[in-house]
């Protein structure tokens, strides 16, 4: 199963990655702030990822990374 990984502190929750996810399992926090003050890109069910890196493709900061 493939896992997926955010690194919160350095998202700038643009949603860049969850527009491409064609599981759309990628959603905005509407919780927490990071370090920054943005609202970081959470994962609401990582059992339904496929493992495509389409989100990790689409991130201009590089925080999200998959692993198969």
């Amino acid at each position: 199963m493939p896992k997926l990984t955010i690194n919160s502190e350095k998202c700038k929750g643009c949603l860049l990655c969850a527009s491409v996810c064609p599981k759309k399992i990628l959603e905005r926090s509407n919780e927490s702030l990071n370090k920054k003050g943005y609202y970081p890109v959470t994962i609401t069910d990582q059992e339904k990822c496929i493992g495509c890196a389409m989100c990790a493709t689409m991130c201009p900061d590089c925080v999200i990374t998959v692993e198969k």
